[in-house]
């Protein structure tokens, strides 16, 4: 099927093409304003003082590759059973599991980010900033670590930052879309009726030499 046919049998079920698309993107919109509540994300930096940075410059304070593997060790310690575990205890919480937590750092520093997302604005703050804490006292503890300072404390987000609803109304749209020419080629492709003299030539394998034209009022 060449692309000019696929445009013709597109246009004679315009139809098709034009609504399922929609009613998908109508039903996804309805659907995520109506059933995925808000979320909001809070966010904190940190930054990781080596044992000695404070009174000498050593070899590991200057190194850029080792500051990047405490950073990295660090991350890893936040998201750990521990530090989670003491976090949920300090906050009575059960557990950080309705929370969702990503961790960051830089490449060239001991700098470290932290967000955490929920559907609460304060309490994800309150998570944050908790969290950042803890795990200044387990890395203080299991690592050469003095201290994980907080550069920024988290702060009560003002706006929610999802769900993206306008990109799940649109993924929705492309959907249906895709959907619909699937179904308008499937349709032609088990269509076998004989519709012009190109199907009889292909059916036959021999060439139409002459038409009957067809006139109206005919008898």
């Amino acid at each position: 099927m060449t692309l000019l046919e696929l445009l013709q049998l597109l246009r004679k079920h315009l139809w098709l093409v034009i609504a399922l698309p929609l009613v998908c993107a109508l039903v996804m919109g309805a659907y995520s304003y109506l059933f995925m509540p808000n979320t909001y994300t809070a966010s904190t930096s940190m930054y990781v003082l080596v044992k000695g940075d404070s009174t000498v410059k050593t070899s590991m304070s200057q190194d850029l590759s080792a500051s990047q593997m405490i950073a990295n060790d660090v991350s890893t310690l936040i998201k750990s059973d521990t530090v989670s575990k003491q976090t949920a205890e300090a906050l009575k919480m059960k557990s950080l599991r309705d929370y969702k937590i990503n961790v960051s750092s830089e490449t060239t520093s001991r700098v470290i980010s932290l967000t955490v997302t929920g559907e609460d604005a304060a309490s994800t703050a309150i998570v944050a900033n908790e969290l950042a804490k803890n795990v200044s006292s387990v890395a203080q503890s299991v690592m050469d670590v003095q201290s994980v300072n907080v550069i920024d404390e988290a702060i009560t987000p003002t706006s929610p930052s999802g769900p993206n609803r306008l990109m799940y109304t649109a993924v929705a749209f492309l959907a249906g879309l895709f959907v619909a020419i699937a179904i308008v080629v499937l349709m032609d492709m088990l269509n076998t009726r004989v519709r012009g003299a190109e199907d009889v030539e292909e059916l036959l394998g021999i060439p139409v030499i002459g038409r009957i034209p067809s006139m109206k009022g005919a008898k």
